[in-house]
This record gives C-alpha cells, structure tokens and sequence, in this order.
C-alpha cells in the first residue's frame, strides 16, 4: 500500500479540496470579523505584500545574474586557503560554505538571490507601510464585533474571500511546483485529483508559467540534486587540509618512480586497501549502541584500522600529497545480496586522461578491481 492510499477508504473526500475549502472558509470569517474597514486594511496590506514578493523575485533575479560573476571573481582573488591546522566546528563551515560559494554556481547564485531578495522585500514593505500610514490607509479599524453592521460584515466577508482566494492560490501553486518535481510520487496523483487544485491550476497557475516551470523545474532540480552532492563532499576537503608529515612522507614514497597520475593513485588504492583493516568493532559499536568513534586520516594511518569513511579520507589525504586532485564521496553501497547501505569512497582527477575517476579502497580486500572498473555506479550510489 502507497503512502497515500490508506487516506481513501478513511477520507472519502480530497484532502487537498478540503484543505483549499478551509483556507477560504477561514478567510472569508475573518473578513466577516474585521468588517469592511478592517478586511480592506487587511486586503490592501495582502496586495501589497504580494506585489512586492513579485518585484522582489524579479529584482532579485537580476541582481543575482548581475552579482554572481562579480562575487565569483571577488573570492577568487582572496585566494582562500584551507588552514594547515586542526579547526573546529563553525571554522569548518565556514570555509565550507565560503568555498561553496566562490566554486558552486547555483549555491552562488541562490545565496545572491536570497540576500537580495530579503533586503529588496523589507524595504519594499517598509516604503508601502510608510506611504499608507501617511495617507491613513492603515488606521486603526473599529474595535470589537458587537456594533459592527450586517452591511459591513458582509462586505469584509466578500473581501475575506478574495484574500482567500489568493491564499489558495497560492498553497495551488506551491503543490503545482511539487507535481512538476516528482511527477510518479503517489502524492502527486492525489493531488491531481482534487478538482479544486486542477480548477486553479489549469486556470491560473499553469497560464502565468506553468507549461516553463513543468520543462524547467525538474532539469534545475537534477542540477541542484548534484551539487548539493558535491558540496556534502567538500567538508571533507575542509576538515582534512592538514596534511601530517608522517602521511606525507609515507605517499611520496609510495608513488615514488610513478610518472602518471593514474600509476601514483593505482598505487595509493592499494595501499590503503591492503594496509587498513576494516575494524568490525567500530561497526558493531555503532551498530548495537550508537557509539560513533570519530577518527582522523592520522588516526588510521596509526592504527591501520577503520571503516569505509577512514578509509577514503586517508586515501585523500594520501593523494593530495603527491598532487592529485581527490574527492570523498558519500552514498550508497551494494552489500552482495541486492541491498544497499551507508558507504564512502573516492574520486580521483587523472590530468594525463582528462578525467575524474572512482575508485574503492575498501573494498581491495574482495580480490576483484575496484579501481575505474566498468559498471562501478551500479554498486556505488552517490549521496543527493
């Protein structure tokens, strides 16, 4: 049984029509409640706000196509650096995030738009509430319900239901957003059929952008999808900048006499894959009390024992100090019998090729070739 299916037989009645009924339901007492003073107050303030929403997506947008190159270039010469020291938490989010920013484009161009669109909206609303205080379109309305006119009450209950109706929209257009991202999801189809939401969507939503947001929408998703992925792997680079002499010294002379970055990597995976030993007690820690035992690449360069994760982070540290470009990536894993869990593992730049190239140290010990075999991604899974 889906997610959803078990709402049928207990709901006979779309949730979502429901939900969209209520919301103006409630809008239109409350403009009753108010009256007419109060309900235009209030639908001139709903206007407003989404007037300046609109101006401000808008103002933003551009700001953000204008600034992003420009910010780019700006934290480029910085020259930002990864400290050669331990750091603490907020350190390493700190040059995560900065980094991110300076070598991600869509986070770059979404905190550009964020930061805009924030300043843009305040003082939009600022400069309207100026203005309509000025011009006494926001004085106080009549105290209390019981002097208020059936007049009155039924106009503020009219407005109540335009405000209403904007408010549904608007919950229509974010499920709309939702639909056109994962359009198989069984929520999606029990969303399509409320007739209230094909009613709003099919007149409102779809011709002001719809038919673009459904061609659009899941192609910028897949893009934020990777690197969002990229960016979980950059705190690895963060937290293991500081490179210790023992490892250092311990990769060079393992690569030492390899003259392509292929040869120096082939030779690091198996190092690391026949040195380490998979510690099962760390797992079984983990497994049976929740007891993480955090370690660093030094720590399993000491004792040659951890799991996949310290596995790829010495493997990293390792290569970066014979001067290979290297990632941690984090996902999923095949455990042999058709399932999958938690797993980590590397990728390697290889100038001579051009080309990024995976590679699993962990799982040297099988015997098979975990280094750029054909078919790796259909054992591995990469985190999004």
């Amino acid at each position: 049984m889906s997610d959803i299916e078990w709402l049928q037989p207990t709901f006979p009645v779309n949730l979502v029509t429901v939900v969209l009924i209520i919301i103006v339901l409630v809008s239109v007492l409350q403009g009753a409640t108010r009256g007419a003073t109060g309900s235009a107050q209030r639908f001139m303030q709903f206007a407003a706000e989404g007037a300046a929403t609109v101006v401000s997506v808008i103002v933003a947008w551009k700001l953000a196509a204008v600034l992003s190159p420009v910010v780019e270039e700006w934290l480029k010469s910085r020259q930002i650096v990864y400290p050669d020291e331990e750091l603490g938490l907020f350190r390493q989010m700190y040059y995560t995030f900065v980094t991110g920013i300076r070598d991600f484009p869509l986070l770059r161009v979404g905190t550009v738009f964020v930061l805009a669109y924030t300043a843009c909206k305040a003082i939009l609303l600022r400069l309207w509430l100026f203005i309509a205080y000025g011009a006494g379109l926001m004085g106080k309305s009549p105290a209390g319900g019981g002097g208020r006119s059936w007049m009155s009450s039924g106009v503020g209950g009219a407005i109540g239901t335009l405000i209403g109706c904007g408010r549904a929209l608007l919950v229509i257009a974010c499920l709309f957003v939702y639909t056109a991202l994962f359009p198989e999801s069984p929520f999606t189809r029990y969303v399509q059929a409320s007739t209230l939401y094909a009613e709003g969507a099919a007149r409102v939503v779809e011709p002001a952008g719809g038919e673009l947001l459904q061609q659009r929408l899941p192609v910028f998703a897949k893009a934020v999808e990777q690197e969002f992925s990229q960016i979980l792997q950059r705190k690895y680079e963060v937290i293991d900048a500081r490179i210790p002499s023992d490892i250092a010294e311990a990769a060079k002379q393992i690569t030492a006499g390899k003259e392509t970055d292929e040869a120096k990597a082939r030779a690091l995976y198996q190092w690391v894959g026949t040195r380490v030993q998979y510690d099962y007690d760390k797992v079984e820690q983990y497994e049976q009390k929740r007891i993480w035992k955090e370690q660093t690449p030094e720590d399993t360069f000491a004792t040659k024992l951890g799991v996949c994760i310290d596995y790829s982070r010495l493997y990293a540290v390792m290569a970066r100090a014979v001067g290979l470009d290297v990632k941690v990536v984090t996902g999923l894993g095949s455990d042999g019998r058709g399932g999958y869990g938690p797993h980590a593992w590397n990728e390697v730049f290889l100038a001579d090729n051009n080309e990024w190239v995976p590679l699993d140290a962990t799982w040297v010990s099988s015997g098979s070739n975990w280094f750029n075999p054909q078919g790796f991604d259909k054992t591995h899974i990469r985190d999004a």
